[in-house]
């Protein structure tokens, strides 16, 4: 059984998604950013870096003490390797090369320009621009990837993934995916999976649950 200490971001939708793809037992414990859950001490030992989504592996392959894992790249990974699924030895760089790509690039990208654009307290034009833009390079650095091939390392991976759920938001990114086709194509594929589908029918049936109209908080 694998605890999930989850909230409905793009980070935390990663790990739900893998989860119904690979239809392993789980149990989502949420974690409300919205009011600081995360900063709770319980949460801490989990999640040093008092950020969802993180994990705990009762069934650890060694057959040990339950096993606790952070950063959802890491996640992916330790699970992918545990089960044996969405991270084929054949491609295993390539698939491991965009996993980083996405968790060095796309998201922080992606979340500085969702911050700057939406959260901050004044309007930066520079700074707004400036992760607009960057978004859009890498964007279209995956739109050229995906011209030859169907997903991100060949076959549907932890790569394709850990992409998905940042591109699902382009809208709140200032894209227009009309302008990225391959990417497009790629983003209608995945958006119509079943495990997809799942995963993003509990994020909203948590949202419907616990509603909030705060903003996340980002420190103690």
């Amino acid at each position: 059984m694998i605890d999930l200490y989850y909230w409905p971001t793009p980070n935390g939708n990663k790990i739900t998604i893998f989860l119904e793809e690979v239809g392993i037992l789980y149990n989502i414990i949420p974690i409300n950013i919205m009011v600081g859950e995360q900063f709770k001490p319980e949460f801490s030992q989990i999640s040093p870096n008092n950020r969802i989504p993180a994990i705990v592996d009762h069934k650890p392959t060694n057959g040990g003490a339950p096993i606790s894992v952070f950063e959802s790249g890491a996640i992916l990974l330790y699970l992918a390797e545990k089960i044996g699924k969405l991270i084929p030895q054949d491609v295993r760089v390539e698939v491991l090369q965009w996993l980083f790509w996405q968790m060095g690039g796309l998201g922080p990208m992606a979340g500085q320009n969702h911050h700057f654009s939406e959260y901050a307290p004044e309007k930066i034009d520079y700074a707004i621009n400036r992760y607009v833009k960057e978004t859009g390079r890498l964007y279209t650095v995956l739109d050229k990837r995906l011209a030859d091939r169907e997903f991100v390392a060949g076959v549907y991976s932890i790569a394709d993934i850990a992409a998905y759920p940042w591109i699902a938001l382009y809208e709140r990114q200032n894209q227009n995916l009309e302008d990225f086709p391959n990417l497009k194509r790629w983003f209608e594929t995945i958006n119509a999976r079943p495990a997809t589908i799942r995963a993003y029918e509990k994020a909203e049936a948590l949202k419907i649950s616990n509603p909030v109209s705060d903003k996340v908080v980002l420190s103690p």
